[in-house]
């Protein structure tokens, strides 16, 4: 992926005496969890968080850890806005479940629906989809994520099936690169965008799913990417619309995902950053919850009182402070990443 390495690497003294592991429970069980664990700390900056996906190798998670550090150490690009139009996410709960999972998202005039969860139906994608739009109605935008789960085919008829309720696009519906340009090619007369995410994100070339043509729009999370520097140079050498998204990070994480968006040239999407309506608990009495669909662009305050109050066990607390100073040594004995 290149060079991911921050731009300052502090001491690793200079970053444990302020980690702090948190387990924040969800509002509703996504992606097979119904907790979500993060490592956060201070650096000179504000504070700034380490929370790759626990099923993730060392190898990927150190770039998040480049991603934590530079954010911690280091400046953000120039801003050129001061607040984020966000999507409503609408994990994959029942048809009757989706007015709920709306109702926490005022203001917000796009829905990103999970689809093609494990041990789920396409007749189930098809009632969730239906649900969102019936409640939003004509005007309200739809966009669809598999996660790559579908083979070419399954992505295929899955589109024709979802066609009909006006998508916006449809992010990762499969997993390869040549299966998103040959997918690409079969639905163009559909006209349903083809987005690119796990393609972008945990690739080694960023940049392949571009080139071949695989994407209409790619999906940008900062924290996997290596940071918002990082993030930002490829878009711009990708060429090609981008929508900045998040990883159910806490409100720290989603402060990095804001930064890059406000750092963009263009931004014709709303993005996915307004997770933490997910989340039953956060780091900070002012969490980032869309308010008129929008979140602001800033650090956050972390509150030690709430640090506290949903620190996660000793046994939880030092698995996470042994994979950091894993990474760590990953970063420092291969700045290439």
């Amino acid at each position: 992926m290149g060079d991911v390495t921050p731009r300052t690497l502090p001491p690793l003294s200079d970053v444990l005496p302020s980690a702090h592991v948190v387990a924040l429970p969800l509002v509703t069980r996504f992606r097979g969890v119904t907790v979500r664990e993060a490592l956060v700390f201070e650096g000179p900056e504000g504070w700034t968080e380490f929370s790759p996906f626990v099923e993730y190798d060392d190898a990927e998670a150190a770039t998040w850890l480049a991603a934590a550090l530079d954010f911690g150490w280091n400046a953000t690009p120039a801003a050129q806005r001061t607040s984020i139009a966000v999507n409503a996410t609408v994990p994959a709960v029942t048809e009757d479940d989706v007015p709920a999972v709306l109702a926490r998202f005022p203001g917000c005039r796009t829905a990103k629906v999970k689809v093609a969860e494990r041990g789920q139906t396409l007749a189930d994608d098809v009632a969730r989809v239906r649900a969102v739009r019936a409640a939003w109605g004509p005007e309200g935008r739809i966009r669809i994520d598999a996660n790559g789960a579908w083979n070419l085919d399954e992505a295929e008829q899955a589109l024709h099936a979802l066609a009909p309720f006006d998508l916006e696009y449809a992010e990762q519906p499969c997993a390869s690169v040549p299966e998103l340009a040959e997918l690409r090619r079969r639905v163009a007369y559909m006209d349903v965008p083809i987005a690119a995410d796990e393609s972008v994100r945990k690739a080694t070339d960023p940049l392949a799913v571009a080139r071949a043509g695989a994407a209409d729009l790619l999906v940008v999370k900062a924290a996997p990417l290596g940071g918002v520097r990082r993030a930002l140079e490829i878009v711009r050498a990708a060429g090609l619309p981008a929508v900045v998204s998040s990883a159910l990070d806490t409100s720290i994480g989603l402060s990095m995902g804001l930064a890059l968006a406000a750092s963009l040239d263009t931004l014709d999407y709303d993005c996915g950053l307004g997770t933490a309506a997910l989340l039953a608990a956060d780091v900070t009495r002012e969490p980032l919850l869309p308010r008129a669909g929008s979140l602001p662009v800033g650090r956050v305050e972390v509150d030690p009182d709430l640090l506290r109050a949903h620190a996660a066990s000793p046994e939880r607390t030092a698995w996470w402070r042994s994979r950091l100073e894993r990474c760590y040594s990953i970063l420092t004995e291969d700045p290439a990443g």
